[in-house]
């Protein structure tokens, strides 16, 4: 969580979204889609205790997912899950609301002892 205690944050939460990117630095990973796991931790500075039920009160993620699924069906090819991570952060900052994210990009194939390697991201306004 990367809320502070007692504060009026809602955090939104996008959790092992596996898309398929064009992204490494190896000749072996140009050319090719391969497996990211993609998770996000959004905090939004909303009261959330006063707001109404209305979906247009609070970040969405499903709008986030589909930029993210913009990137991943695009031909551009990332060399670096680093430039993935803060491509993805701008995606969850765009709305004004979002005061902090964390996003954590790794990569399930790349090495085979290891389920993951990668990095995590953490930007705030």
């Amino acid at each position: 969580m990367i809320a502070a205690e007692n504060d009026n944050t809602l955090e939104v939460r996008i959790r092992d979204l596996k898309l398929d990117f064009f992204i490494g630095v190896l000749q072996s990973e140009k050319g090719r889609r391969q497996p990211v796991n993609i998770n996000i931790w959004l905090a939004t500075s909303c009261d959330w205790r006063h707001t109404a039920d209305d979906i247009s009160a609070y970040i969405s993620y499903a709008d986030i997912v589909a930029g993210i699924r913009a990137i991943a069906d695009g031909s551009k090819h990332i060399n670096l899950v680093e430039t993935l991570a803060e491509k993805i952060c701008d995606i969850a900052l765009n709305d004004a609301r979002a005061t902090r994210v964390r996003v954590t990009v790794e990569k399930t194939t790349i090495i085979p002892e290891a389920t993951a390697v990668g990095v995590t991201l953490q930007r705030s306004r």
